[in-house]
C-alpha cells in the first residue's frame, strides 16, 4: 500500500491535532504517511478563503473546538494560541529541508508543541532553535539552509502540486487522487487507503 500523502502546513490551527497524534494512529492501523509541508496561506489567498480573518465569532468557535477535540485526544495546548503566525513561510521551509534530510515529522510535532503548549509561535524565536535543537539538528545551519533560494522554491513547487490535487485548506490527506480535508477525516482517509470504495 501507498503511503497516505499528509498535507499540511505549520500555521494551520487544526494541524496541530493530526500532528501530534499521527506517529500512534499510523502505528494503530498499520498505515505510513508522508509529510509533505505546503504554504496554506498562499492557497487560501489564492482562492480567496481566508476562514478566520475579521471573524471573531467563528474564530471563538475554532478555538473552543479545537480544545474539545485535544481533550479527547489526551492533548493539553494552552488556547487561543498565537494566531495568525508571522512566520508561516519561514516555519515550512524549515520543514521542506527536514524532508530533505529526514527530520520533517520530529520538528514538526516540536514546533506545534512549542507553539501550542508553551506560547513560542512556530517560525519565529526561540521556536526555530528550540525545535531544531530538540531533534538533534545545528539551527544555525538548518536556518541558512533554509533561506535558500532551492528551499523557497521547493516550498513553492509543492503548494502548486498541492493546489493541483486539489488541497485546499490543512491538514487534508490525499489517497491515490482522493482527498479527505481536515483532522476529522484523518480516520475516513485511513479506511479509504485500506479498503478503496469502487465508485
Amino acid at each position: 500500500m501507498q503511503p497516505i500523502d499528509f498535507w499540511y502546513s505549520i500555521g494551520s490551527t487544526y494541524s496541530y491535532l493530526t500532528v501530534m497524534r499521527l506517529p500512534d494512529v499510523a502505528r494503530a492501523a498499520g498505515v505510513t504517511f508522508r509529510w509533505r509541508p505546503f504554504n496554506v496561506r498562499y492557497v487560501m489567498t489564492e482562492q480567496n478563503n481566508i476562514p478566520f480573518k475579521d471573524k471573531p465569532v467563528k474564530a471563538a468557535y475554532m478555538w473552543r473546538d479545537i480544545a474539545r477535540r485535544a481533550a479527547r485526544y489526551g492533548l493539553e495546548p494552552d488556547l487561543p494560541a498565537a494566531y495568525p503566525l508571522q512566520g508561516l513561510e519561514l516555519a515550512n521551509q524549515v520543514a521542506i529541508l527536514g524532508v530533505e534530510e529526514g527530520w520533517v515529522e520530529e520538528y514538526t510535532r516540536a514546533a506545534y508543541q512549542l507553539w501550542f503548549e508553551e506560547d513560542e509561535p512556530a517560525g519565529q524565536e526561540p521556536n526555530l532553535t528550540l525545535a531544531l535543537t530538540k531533534v538533534g539538528v545545528d539551527p544555525a545551519r538548518a536556518l541558512t539552509d533554509a533561506r535558500t533560494p532551492r528551499i523557497i522554491d521547493r516550498l513553492a513547487h509543492e503548494t502548486a502540486e498541492a493546489m493541483k490535487l486539489g488541497v485546499f485548506g490543512a491538514p487534508t490527506f490525499v489517497v491515490e487522487g482522493e482527498v479527505f480535508w481536515g483532522d476529522d477525516r484523518l480516520e475516513d482517509a485511513i479506511d479509504w487507503a485500506l479498503n478503496p470504495s469502487p465508485a
